[in-house]
């Protein structure tokens, strides 16, 4: 959903700018702590990266369609999508977000902490193939009803291996930039974020315990796109 390297240009980026703004001012409005988020994350100097605001609220939505009580993020960034997706659950729901950068995992912190949501969701530090398997050993750490995969696009096809584990049939998995303004499209070139999102399709497509697709999606983040795939079995 968020773009980090094909960004849009010209009158197209403007005018998926435009609908951007008009569809979340309406819809999805951050409110004082959703701001605020943004705001630290921009003054400790993290990437502009996170999801859009109707993004967010599509994850949001997404996980309380799901009925989701038990969430994992890889890939925490700033916390903006941890808070948009801890919003969705009960009291006694769980979200764990796998943060590589330890300064990134601070700023996240300290964003749910003001969102009043450090009770429910926990923001881990670490590159996440190391500390997937201490998650997996941990007695009921899972299964998660609902993964969202934002981290580094080389190990994709890794993290669906994991969510696989770590789910129970009928859970969710997101995955986000899978489309890299068109750039998935480039078979056996140089870009490792490309060559990781591909080698995630065709195991999402031969695997026989996903039902998947992937949507498109152009606004302020660009031209992207997620894919969204149920655990049948």
């Amino acid at each position: 959903m968020n773009q980090e390297s094909q960004q849009p240009r010209g009158e197209n980026q403007d005018l998926w700018r435009s609908v951007d703004r008009y569809v979340t001012g309406l819809l999805a409005p951050d409110d004082e702590v959703l701001t605020a988020a943004v705001e630290a994350s921009d003054r400790a100097g993290l990437p502009a990266i996170a999801v859009a605001g109707n993004q967010g609220k599509l994850l949001y939505l997404l996980a309380l369609t799901q009925g989701a009580r038990r969430v994992l993020e890889i890939g925490t960034l700033g916390g903006y999508s941890t808070i948009w997706l801890a919003r969705a659950l009960p009291a006694d729901g769980r979200l764990i977000s796998l943060e590589y950068s330890g300064a990134h995992a601070e700023v996240a912190r300290a964003n749910l902490a003001r969102a009043g949501l450090d009770s429910v969701a926990e923001v881990r530090t670490g590159a996440a193939l190391q500390t997937l398997p201490k998650l997996a050993a941990e007695p009921g750490a899972g299964p998660f009803d609902l993964f969202f995969i934002d981290a580094d696009k080389v190990n994709n096809a890794r993290y669906v291996e994991w969510a696989l584990r770590l789910s129970r049939p009928g859970s969710l998995i997101i995955v986000d930039n899978v489309v890299r303004g068109g750039a998935v499209l480039a078979e056996g070139g140089a870009d490792p974020a490309v060559a990781g999102t591909r080698e995630m399709y065709e195991l999402v497509a031969r695997e026989p315990r996903l039902e998947a697709t992937a949507v498109q999606t152009v606004g302020s983040k660009g031209h992207d796109g997620f894919l969204l795939a149920r655990v049948v079995s």
